[in-house]
């Protein structure tokens, strides 16, 4: 075998070794045990996995047999660790020999570091390669720019995205403005509508009362009890009839009155609501500021002019003629802008 074989067989005999073997706890008992050369064998042993086998291949022979020599000698101390019989020692104390090779276990450290330190150095330079760490560092602060301008590029994307989505929940928030507005006209015409109703129930039932009176005092004098005997009498049952009509034509004509009135009211809010619901989309599709004045006025004007439903004459001529003057006050400004 070469010197490296040899060598190399005693480094690799000690980077092997289990330093718990050498306790022999329950071989020696408590008295004559190595338990407490466990731990400088384990530190010994971690100095010598240090300097790895290929290393070896770089030194001389004089090197080697240098290294293999302190191999051999801190070896031996752990043989004689695990050889020690205490009833093999004549004319002397067991427990002088077991202290002395205590004693030497815990010494080799710093003599075979002061020995191994400069090849471990020489091992420890070799296996770093700088220009490969480099070239990782180097691999690696590249893979962090390429991410960086990746991550860049993505929160420039969700930025864009974010901003449309700002954009849209603005204007959603716009309309629902002023529909919300419009909740208010619509909750008014339901309500007027309902009462509408109830005042149709209620003029249908006054009519068919008064029309049933009616027929009733058609024959009512023909009733003995009713059948006036003198001109007074006669005077006096025909003054009831009429107070009665009376009476019945007049809350026909209150019930009639009142659904009118709630019947004019829930369409003119219906109105209302309409005109708020589309006047949205009816600026959207303006192109100047002037026609959206336009459709304002027209919205504001259906909102809180009165209007002719039908149900009740309203005299609105006024105000019509508001509007109108209103938007003829806004045409020169148009005419200007689209002349401009």
């Amino acid at each position: 075998m070469s010197q490296l074989e040899v060598t190399q067989e005693s480094l690799a005999r000690m980077q092997a070794f289990d330093a718990k073997s050498l306790a022999r706890e329950e071989e020696l008992g408590r008295n004559f045990d190595f338990s407490a050369i466990v731990a400088p064998a384990s530190k010994l042993i971690r100095l010598y996995n240090q300097l790895g086998l290929s290393t070896l291949e770089d030194f001389p022979d004089g090197i080697l047999v240098q290294i293999k020599q302190i191999a051999d000698a801190d070896f031996n101390r752990f043989q004689q660790a695990l050889d020690f019989d205490p009833t093999t020692v004549e004319n002397q104390n067991p427990t002088q020999p077991r202290d002395q090779i205590v004693q030497q276990v815990v010494a080799a450290y710093d003599q075979t570091f002061q020995k191994l330190f400069p090849f471990i150095s020489y091992g420890t330079s070799k296996s770093v390669d700088f220009q490969r760490m480099e070239n990782e560092a180097r691999a690696m602060l590249q893979n962090v720019k390429d991410e960086a301008t990746g991550i860049t590029g993505e929160l420039a994307a969700q930025q864009e995205q974010a901003e449309n989505v700002l954009a849209d929940v603005r204007k959603v928030a716009a309309e629902q403005g002023v529909s919300q507005q419009a909740i208010y006209f619509k909750d008014e015409s339901e309500a007027h509508e309902e009462s509408a109703e109830y005042w149709k129930v209620k003029t249908v039932q006054a009519a068919i009362a008064l029309g049933f009176y009616a027929f009733c005092t058609l024959f009512i004098h023909k009733l003995a009890w009713f059948k006036p005997e003198d001109n007074l009498q006669a005077l006096q049952l025909m003054t009831s009839k009429v107070l009665i009509f009376g009476v019945i034509a007049y809350l026909l004509f209150l019930a009639a009155k009142n659904f009118l009135s709630h019947k004019h009211n829930a369409i003119v809010n219906k109105h209302r609501q309409n005109a708020l619901m589309t006047y949205k989309a009816l600026t959207d599709a303006a192109v100047t500021e002037e026609t959206k004045d336009i459709v304002l006025n027209h919205a504001a004007s259906c909102i809180f002019s009165p209007q002719d439903t039908g149900y009740i004459k309203n005299e609105n001529s006024s105000s019509q003629a508001g509007a109108g003057r209103s938007i003829i006050e806004l045409m020169p400004k148009t005419s200007m802008k689209l002349d401009g």
